[in-house]
């Protein structure tokens, strides 16, 4: 009996089946290298929060004092001085002290501050105002045991003592004498206003003294 073709062609049957055994091998195989890797759990930092800017805020320049000085200074007037400024500065920018003034009834160290009115006291001086007034004028009280007291009747300029115009507000005794030197040197006062030309007397101190004198 001859061989079946099933059977003549066995042994090419069994070399297919090989070859697709192995081809299923290599095709798993190759599916398992080109697999994309399971992923990375990758955990991230939360989004940083802004940081604030700190922008500085512009610091405001401090408005200038204005400050009033009178008394025994070279310049009487109102001054405008930096903020920080005290009564040294304002006594320099006046041009500095006379020779009358009392350098120890005042603090030169003192801070200004605004609308100041600074008196410098002059030696001797009777009845002077407070050496620093904080925007108002304050009218100096003589102590209630002290022995001076506003003249009674007007004081002639022409012809009064050192001891009488000594008595005046803002006249101590080196002022009364500059009045009398005056007076001998220019053959008396014409007018009360011309007391302003004495050395130490100024406008303020002609104010207080302009209802108690006279040239007659």
């Amino acid at each position: 009996m001859g061989k079946t073709g099933l059977e003549q062609n066995r042994h090419v049957l069994f070399v297919i089946l090989i070859i697709i055994a192995l081809g299923g091998t290599a095709l798993f195989y190759g599916q398992q290298k080109l697999s994309p890797p399971e992923p990375l759990l990758i955990i991230t930092n939360p989004s940083p929060t802004q940081t604030a800017t700190l922008i500085a805020t512009p610091t405001a320049t401090p408005a200038p004092v204005r400050v009033y000085i009178t008394g025994a200074i070279v310049k009487p007037d109102v001054y405008f001085l930096a903020a920080g400024s005290i009564v040294k500065d304002v006594i320099k920018a006046a041009s500095g002290l006379t020779q009358e003034a009392d350098i120890e009834q005042f603090n030169q160290a003192l801070e200004l501050k605004d609308q100041q009115h600074i008196h410098i006291p002059r030696m001797g001086e009777k009845n002077a105002p407070p050496p620093v007034q904080d925007g108002v004028i304050v009218e100096s009280t003589p102590p209630a045991n002290s022995t001076t007291h506003s003249p009674a009747k007007l004081i002639n300029i022409n012809g009064a003592s050192l001891e009488q115009l000594d008595t005046l507000p803002r006249i101590g005794p080196t002022l009364a004498q500059n009045i009398i030197t005056y007076r001998e040197s220019h053959g008396g006062f014409k007018t009360i206003e011309e007391i302003k030309e004495v050395s130490g007397i100024g406008e303020s101190a002609f104010k207080q003294l302009k209802t108690l004198i006279t040239v007659e």
